[in-house]
């Protein structure tokens, strides 16, 4: 059986430095990482709750719990409540959608860019790759 630790270290490497750039863009901006990638998560224009946010981007709930407040108080998102949930739902508000638009702006153009070279240079859908690798880790894993 071959031995891939070089393989999963280079993909662990890379993904660091993947992340170290939205760091660098976080840091640019002014806000946390965390508050970027949330106004990023909700400038779909849809709304999410703090679970699905929770589960789908591995954030601690009290981190997200820190970052909806400090959102909340500088006006950029409101909680919705919906029918038959106690759980309610995160939302962009007007002002919210203007900063989030002035904080992503940077890291959408930047992500477009290399997408767009990564399409033209590799025929192999590198996306659906990594998913079935997180895949097959995981049922290892459990």
């Amino acid at each position: 059986m071959k031995d891939y630790r070089k393989e999963v270290y280079q993909l662990m490497l890379t993904t660091n430095k993947c992340i170290g750039v939205y760091y660098k863009i976080a840091k640019e901006m002014g806000v946390k990482e965390n508050t970027l990638l949330l106004l990023d998560i909700l400038s779909d224009q849809k709304q999410h709750s703090q679970k699905q946010i929770c589960d789908d981007w591995h954030i601690p709930r009290t981190t997200l719990n820190t970052i909806i407040k400090e959102c909340i108080n500088d006006g950029y998102i409101i909680l919705l409540s919906q029918k038959q949930s106690k759980e309610k739902l995160i939302s962009l508000t007007d002002n919210g959608k203007n900063f989030a638009y002035k904080v992503t702006h940077k890291m959408l153009k930047a992500e477009q860019y290399a997408m767009e070279k990564i399409q033209k240079e590799f025929s192999t859908d590198f996306i659906t790759v990594f998913e079935k690798y997180v895949k097959y880790l995981e049922q290892e894993y459990k």
